[in-house]
């Protein structure tokens, strides 16, 4: 590189957007993601001791997948060559290959290759890496907002360690937004810059753990601010909802609004109102809760007040769980208000629920023992396990049922689950009524 290189290099740093300039480049400066770079962990290990294999990093945006990458360039003695997959093609990868082979042939030094967006390459391309990250050639660091296991090749897969990058905490991006205001050199410390406490609080809430979405926030909102009667650039809740485009809902996360929300949403469910579920799922939308939070809350409903009288509910709601976890917002909430109008409309009943809160009781409150001929009885020496001494095998009875006793003895005639008449609870208690398992009367 060049002077006349190296200064346009510096001049086009300057201009660039502050989630850019702010990137750390030492290890111990980066915030967040702890699970892989606590001290002592595989990767702050590897990358400390410069001994870092071929890795892809996945995660949602925000999360520091290109900044590891950064810590990496600036740690490792090691040439270090970037690509990007929506915009490179097998052109620029033969170059960055012919000039890795240079290298190592000619000064015996390791080529990292950063490849953003990996999942982006195609199987042709991917393909085309693979001999030479195999003999070293290159070491590949990727990074993918996509699963890597359905979008990256297996054999770069198997050649690869797979870090999980996860979503920063409201903490972490707090911390992020302090340093930009407080960095004179990288961040807005040279602009006198008063950031008010709920106004950080709402950016680093909103942001969903995308520490770009605040940062890139922040400077918007620096640059399109006035300085008021003091001389200072005050940037206010108001201020932070316009820079983000994400209105200032009332509602605080760790006090009475969320409760009291997340209480009104159950009801709602609990209570048959798909229209009243879907509102306070919007309003907790809006407010930036956590996807996975409601989804779990859709669960615990659909099996505590839906329960037995259609047990699709359950299903519905943790098929919708895995879904949003493996497809972010903004689509998740589409998922989130399926589950929310499938519980809300299903017929209810909490008998399961009671039934388990009355065996619990009777746990806690009566020593019992299992009766003989329900006991496990030890495979013998061929395998073949035998029957313990009076147990009836329902298999070998018509209908599939035989009469006997199950409870233990000295609770034999306690009844915990009672089914409703409610949807397909009146299935079930129709077949116990046939069996002798509930009377008329009940």
């Amino acid at each position: 590189m060049d002077l006349f290189e190296y200064a346009k290099n510096r001049e086009l740093e300057k201009e660039s957007p502050l989630a850019l300039r702010m990137r750390p480049e030492r290890l111990e400066d980066v915030v967040g993601q702890q699970h892989i770079l606590g001290k002592g962990k595989l990767l702050y290990r590897a990358i400390r001791a410069d001994k870092l294999s071929s890795v892809i990093f996945y995660g949602p945006p925000g999360t520091g997948k290109t900044t590891l990458a950064k810590v990496i360039a600036h740690t490792t003695s090691a040439a270090f060559q970037q690509l990007n997959a929506t915009t490179s093609g097998k052109k620029d990868m033969e170059e960055v290959i012919r000039q890795a082979k240079e290298r190592r042939g000619m000064y015996q030094q390791k080529t990292i290759l950063f490849i953003d967006e990996i999942h982006r390459f195609n199987k042709g391309q991917q393909d085309y890496l693979l001999p030479f990250v195999e003999d070293g050639t290159v070491q590949l660091i990727g990074a993918t907002t996509e699963n890597p296991y359905f979008e990256v090749n297996a054999a770069l897969l198997s050649r690869s360690v797979i870090f999980e990058l996860h979503p920063l905490s409201k903490e972490e991006i707090g911390t992020l937004l302090e340093r930009a205001v407080s960095d004179p050199v990288h961040g807005l410390g040279n602009y006198p810059i008063l950031l008010e406490e709920d106004a950080k609080e709402f950016l680093a809430d909103i942001a969903g753990g995308d520490a770009r979405a605040a940062l890139n926030a922040l400077e918007l909102g620096v640059m399109t601010t006035d300085a008021d009667e003091s001389g200072r650039i005050r940037i206010d809740l108001a201020t932070a909802s316009e820079c983000i485009q994400k209105r200032a809902v009332h509602y605080d996360k760790g006090g009475d609004q969320h409760y009291d929300t997340i209480s009104a949403f159950i009801k709602s469910m609990r209570g048959s109102d798909p229209d009243a579920a879907v509102y306070y799922l919007a309003k907790m939308l809006e407010a930036g809760e956590d996807i996975k939070f409601i989804a779990r809350r859709i669960m615990i409903c659909a099996s505590e007040d839906v329960g037995m009288a259609d047990p699709q509910a359950l299903v519905v709601a943790t098929a919708a769980s895995l879904a949003v976890e493996r497809i972010g917002l903004p689509e998740a909430r589409i998922l989130l208000a399926e589950a929310a109008v499938y519980v809300a409309t299903a017929p209810k009943s909490n008998a399961s629920y009671l039934a388990v809160g009355k065996a619990q009781e009777s746990v806690r409150s009566k020593k019992t023992t299992v009766p003989g001929h329900l006991m496990n009885i030890h495979a013998n020496g061929e395998g073949d396990e035998k029957k313990a001494v009076g147990y009836r095998y329902a298999h070998d009875y018509p209908g599939h049922y035989v009469e006997q006793q199950y409870l233990p003895d000295e609770i034999r005639d306690e009844v915990f689950y009672r089914p409703t008449g409610n949807g397909y609870e009146q299935t079930v208690r129709s077949y116990l009524k046939r069996i002798g398992k509930i009377r008329d009367e009940e």
